[in-house]
């Protein structure tokens, strides 16, 4: 049904499926589930696009310009949601926004899980869910109240994570799966006493992803290196990718009953990694949720990791015949609930390549960009979600509204020159991010650092700047002005100088 609707002293031409109004809320409208389209009148305005998970692309685009959009159907796969996947429109996951001429924002954002996805154009905004759905919220005024409100509002119907991590130490940027019991060993010893609060472990450890135990690289295994973090007085952490098995696996080739699979009855290919496709469980399988139980209570009650970084969830809201009807972000939320009750409250869960909406109240944070590597661009890509450091910044900055509902983690920080093509305005601009975030972390080994370097890392990681926001892109830090707005939009930077 169609209706004309009052925001903000502005009339819009909504239309709903169904009779039921829209319902007035603290900040805007509440719109019944299933389908709705608004006629915006905003004209060639800019466009909010929001990733589906942690790697796909998040910023604003003017209509009139291409999608912001991943290219490659295998990197699609893997960093963002490719059923939906639109080249000639602007599309986002879960929430969307308009900005016209004058600045307002108007917001059209879901309020629960069943696949949200939102397209516009220079005359509507559009939203639908793939099944059933959850009701809406609408709201038009200042970019940031109308992002505030949108996130007060989910919280109350999602959950809010309530960890905090504190600094992190990660092994991934100095080794990647190059990691030894060794020289993890010799990092923690140089690591006691330098204000981080984890030490987590990384890819490299297991036996192969999908077979998690140790590898011949750790022979005292994960019980010891646990205890050897400890002692050094900081959190155990390990990565995990719980939701896929590699397809050369043990796992794999014992347990085929745990695999999601496709009408034609194959496994499912989730995405690709390590060289090949990799696959996904069927997370409403009851075989494949005691699977997740049991390793669960390996990692964190026989071993002692109260820190998990639980990496490529995405796979488990891919399309496939599961064993329960259920749409495929419930299932996700499923498996991700199931991982939270085995490992209890006091663990931190930190959620990479993510789907934002069924991660919440589960997970204690979310990875908000691709990874950060110690370049900034590279000649040979245009992918938005490669993992370079730009990338994170733009996807990151773009994603600060979800701060209320859980910790928005920008990925590592860079104080070494070691191994490092960053130059020291980029580094800064990593820096001040994390700060904003207000989730630190670094992957410098203690030994690769020289004196001034280690000054350095260690008296950002023992200040606390207080952080006001300025605008979109700028922010003050302890009242000392960042614009990030360079690093948004390289065609700025002309106007900048780089230091």
């Amino acid at each position: 049904m169609a209706r004309l609707v009052d925001l903000g002293d502005r009339d819009f031409a909504v239309e709903v499926e169904g009779e039921a109004p829209p319902q007035p809320v603290d900040g805007g409208l509440l719109l019944p589930p299933g389908r709705v389209a608004l006629l915006h009148g905003l004209g060639d305005a800019l466009f909010y696009r929001h990733g589906h998970n942690s790697w796909s692309p998040c910023g604003w685009r003017r209509l009139s310009a291409e999608p912001l959009r991943i290219e490659s159907p295998e990197r699609r796969l893997t960093a963002d949601d490719p059923v939906w996947d639109d080249p000639a429109r602007h599309h986002s996951s879960a929430v969307a926004a308009l900005q016209g001429a004058d600045g307002r924002v108007l917001l059209l954002g879901a309020l629960g899980l069943d696949v949200p996805r939102l397209s516009a154009d220079r005359d509507t905004l559009a939203g639908w869910y793939e099944r059933a759905g959850a009701p809406w919220f609408l709201a038009y005024g200042d970019e940031d109240t109308v992002f505030t409100d949108y996130a007060r509002h989910l919280g109350a119907h999602m959950g809010r994570g309530s960890g905090r991590a504190g600094n992190v130490w990660c092994s991934w940027y100095a080794y990647y799966e190059n990691i030894t019991e060794a020289r993890l060993a010799e990092d923690i010893a140089a690591l006691r006493g330098l204000p981080f609060d984890v030490v987590q472990v990384d890819d490299g450890w297991e036996e192969a992803v999908g077979d998690w135990e140790a590898n011949a690289k750790f022979p005292a295994g994960m019980r010891a290196l646990a205890g050897r973090i400890a002692d050094a007085g900081l959190r155990p952490g390990l990565w995990l990718a719980p939701f896929i098995v590699h397809p050369a696996s043990r796992t794999a080739r014992e347990r085929p009953e745990l695999l999601l699979r496709g009408d034609d009855g194959a496994p499912v290919v989730a995405g690709h990694n390590w060289g090949t496709g990799y696959w996904a469980l069927d997370l409403t399988s009851p075989a494949a949720q005691e699977h997740l139980r049991g390793i669960v209570h390996r990692v964190v009650g026989e071993w002692g990791f109260t820190y998990l970084k639980l990496d490529f969830l995405q796979a488990g809201a891919v399309p496939g015949a599961r064993s329960a009807d259920v749409g495929r972000e419930e299932a996700y939320r499923t498996g991700l609930r199931i991982i939270r009750e085995a490992a209890g409250p006091d663990v931190y869960l930190l959620a990479s390549g993510a789907p934002l909406l069924p991660s919440l109240g589960l997970a204690d944070g979310v990875r908000s960009g691709p990874d950060v590597a110690p370049m900034w661009e590279h000649y040979a890509t245009q992918d938005p979600s490669d993992a370079l450091a730009r990338n994170a910044v733009v996807n990151t900055v773009h994603r600060l509204w979800q701060k209320p509902l859980l910790e928005v983690d920008p990925d590592v920080v860079y104080f070494r020159s070691r191994l490092n093509l960053l130059t020291e305005q980029q580094q800064r601009w990593l820096r001040d991010l994390a700060d904003v975030c207000g989730f630190r972390a670094v992957s410098d080994p203690p030994g690769w650092l020289r004196p001034e370097e280690l000054r350095a890392m260690t008296a950002y990681l023992e200040a606390r700047p207080v952080v006001d926001r300025l605008g979109r892109y700028r922010f003050a830090l302890d009242g000392r002005e960042v614009d990030l707005t360079p690093a948004v939009s390289p065609e700025t930077e002309q106007r900048y100088p780089i230091a």
